[in-house]
């Protein structure tokens, strides 16, 4: 393992694994077949990149989309490793490249979308290219019936077996049927070594919120955290456009992205996303899995998202980090009605249309949660946890009351009514009110009719959204929406269960912007801005998005430890050698006021390492003793290259030190005693 541990430190500027990245990395680096789970910024891809610099020969990666695979590829770059892509948007000179590099033996990853598999070519290309690793990301994409389904990623299994290589598989959304589909499809059944690491996001904030005003609910949020980088998810199209300009108009920089616009429209709103500070996207769900960049700092739905899959995964676009990164969905009836019927109207067998209930059922329940929501999203990924602290309930506890009676009367009228009303005909039978519509169908004389005047009609529609939200009713299609009862409801009309429902859900809501949580300390906010601002600098010379110079939580790091010189500047994570080396300077003058002093290339090789430090006091020795104790002798030196060796390898005797290339036994007579006193106080 330590060849991995050595590159995730020199190339990566790691000092250490995240959870569960030790593991996956090995067993990639080891050969072995591997499926591994684990959630949207936890590091999956470190777990492919790593061992594809360790190993032998090239390691092709399966990836879904360009943007993706391109900013991958930049970021590899910058921390010195060979990579390249071969996509639709490579200009002549970039395929080149690729092609030179892969003929010459450098390229470590090579990067395709799963399109190009169709080509022979492509296939016969890999043949020939010394190919020893398969990685797929984004594994999910395999599966058939998945939110992200690719055609062509049925065809890896086949490129697999064609190439006798092994594969490594990674996904973030992956519930146990779509793992056995993965398995089934990439791994022609054969079970790889499986590694399911927590789905926890903990530095995640999670809230939902019912709809009140949602427009200003959207405004509100974003306000709380202008300046910083944010996505709103909206349903249609149409919505994406509306709230950008109505946050444009708010004083907010935003804009909009749908599958509607111009494949260029879309590339420079991706342009734009990756590389501006600040941004604001209102977006369907088409900006999705491109999106690697690290520091978007909140995440909110307009609505309410399909499944409890897809919601994970789209907020799983913020804080990528690690950094804190806030959430907001917004979810009402409307919602709840739109994607039943969204499902109840797919193409998908009935055994499906069941799973894809259950999967919204989820997602409900914890929009309508109780307790704590992580609790609630780990459990439906089977993990089991402790109340976070760090969720909109466990900071405000919701108020309840028992609702039992109040469910029982709504679906009396309900089964009154022959389940052919939807909810506010209802609301009119349980208030008491005499409409030409219940006077036309008789229904002021139901016994229901006014047994409802306790609640308001905004009350009822918090109370009918809680029971969407519980599954006890559900919209029928076939009956242009009207609510049916469930099964789940039968024990509540019979009194023999109860139902506790919120409070909040059924009170007009006071609208209040939610406290923000800020990056750093309010002494260390300037000189993050600073940072940042040197970093924008240096992105926009280099046209490359500003992350892949340092993420957020590098330049944090900076800002609350203010490192002084390059060795302490190597401790902050995230700074790997060559970016040591590329930028290192540049943000130790933002944060001393002046540029450190020039360090000879060997020494900053060197930089935040023990050996560097000893490196240090052997050239004091050194030019101490170059003439001797007394300062007479002939004069006698080492090379800088000769003392790193010395350094390094830290040799016990006077033999061993000899041995060191550039030493003989002249030098380990003269500078031998002092060098070896100082290596064992070290």
């Amino acid at each position: 393992m330590q060849t991995l541990r050595d590159n995730l430190s020199s190339v990566f500027g790691f000092s250490d694994f995240r959870p569960g990245q030790s593991e996956v990395a090995e067993a990639v680096f080891n050969g072995e077949n591997t499926l591994a789970i684990m959630p949207t910024g936890g590091g999956k891809s470190l777990c492919f990149q790593l061992p594809a610099i360790c190993r032998d020969g090239v390691t092709v990666v399966i990836s879904p989309l360009i943007a993706l695979m391109r900013d991958q590829v930049r970021a590899l770059r910058e921390a010195g490793v060979e990579a390249g892509a071969l996509t639709s948007q490579n200009t002549d000179e970039e395929t080149d490249e690729v092609f030179d590099a892969l003929r010459e033996g450098r390229l470590k990853l090579l990067y395709l979308a799963p399109e190009r598999l169709a080509s022979g070519a492509a296939q016969n290309m890999l043949l020939r290219s010394n190919c020893t690793m398969i990685a797929v990301d984004e594994a999910h994409c395999v599966s058939q019936w998945g939110h992200d389904f690719r055609p062509d990623y049925l065809r890896i299994g086949e490129l697999r077996k064609k190439l006798d290589v092994p594969l490594a598989a990674f996904t973030a959304t992956a519930d146990e049927e779509t793992r056995a589909e993965i398995v089934t499809r990439l791994f022609d059944g054969e079970a790889p070594k499986t590694f399911l690491h927590g789905f926890d996001r903990p530095n995640l904030h999670l809230a939902f919120c019912a709809k009140d005003q949602p427009r200003q609910q959207i405004l509100d949020f974003a306000s709380a955290r202008k300046g910083q980088s944010g996505i709103v998810y909206c349903g249609t199209r149409k919505k994406t456009e509306s709230l950008a300009k109505a946050l444009n108009d708010a004083g907010h920089v935003a804009c909009h992205y749908h599958g509607g616009m111009e494949a260029d429209d879309r590339r420079i709103v991706e342009r734009r996303f990756q590389r501006e500070d600040g941004l604001v996207v209102a977006a369907t769900v088409a900006f999705g899995m491109g999106i690697d960049k690290p520091d978007v700092r909140w995440v909110a739905h307009a609505d309410l998202p399909k499944s409890i899959e897809a919601y994970y995964q789209e907020i799983g676009r913020g804080g990528r980090d690690g950094a804190p990164a806030e959430t907001l969905t917004l979810y009402g009836s409307d919602d709840i009605r739109f994607r039943r019927t969204q499902i109840d109207e797919g193409l998908a067998p009935a055994e499906r249309r069941m799973a894809d209930h259950g999967r919204l059922n989820a997602l409900l329940g914890l929009a309508e949660s109780l307790a704590c929501r992580r609790v609630k999203l780990l459990g439906y990924f089977g993990e089991a946890a402790e109340p976070c602290g760090n969720c909109d309930l466990c900071q405000t506890p919701p108020e309840t009351f028992d609702g039992t009676l109040a469910v029982r009367k709504a679906l009396s009228a309900i089964l009154r009514t022959g389940e052919y009303f939807g909810a506010g005909h209802l609301i009119e039978i349980l208030l008491g009110k005499t409409t030409d519509k219940i006077e036309h169908h008789g229904h002021e004389k139901l016994p229901t009719f006014g047994v409802g005047k306790e609640y308001t009609r905004q009350q009822w529609q918090g109370i009918f959204r809680q029971m969407m939200g519980h599954d006890l009713v559900r919209p029928d299609r076939e009956r242009f929406g009207a609510l049916r009862m469930t099964e789940a409801a039968r024990p509540l009309l019979r009194d023999e269960a109860t139902i506790e429902l919120r409070k909040d859900s059924i009170r007009k809501s006071t609208t209040r912007r939610p406290a923000v949580k800020t990056l750093v300390s309010e002494d260390d906010a300037p000189l993050l801005s600073a940072l940042k601002a040197k970093r924008r600098g240096l992105a926009e010379s280099a046209n490359v998005p500003a992350y892949i110079i340092f993420n957020d939580k590098t330049l944090i790091e900076m800002a609350e430890t203010r490192p002084m010189n390059l060795d302490q500047m190597a401790q902050v994570s995230g700074v790997g050698a060559k970016k040591l080396d590329s930028y290192g300077a540049e943000f130790l003058e933002v944060i001393a006021g002046e540029r450190p002093a020039q360090m000879h290339p060997i020494r900053r090789s060197m930089a935040g390492k023990t050996s560097g430090e000893l490196f240090d006091r052997l050239s004091q020795i050194h030019l101490t003793l170059q003439r001797g104790v007394d300062g007479i002798d002939k004069p006698l030196s080492c090379s800088q290259s000769t003392l790193r060796n010395i350094a390094e390898r830290r040799p016990g005797s006077i033999g061993a030190l000899a041995s060191v290339p550039g030493m003989d036994m002249a030098r380990a007579e003269r500078f031998g005693d002092a060098f070896l006193e100082t290596i064992s106080q070290d």
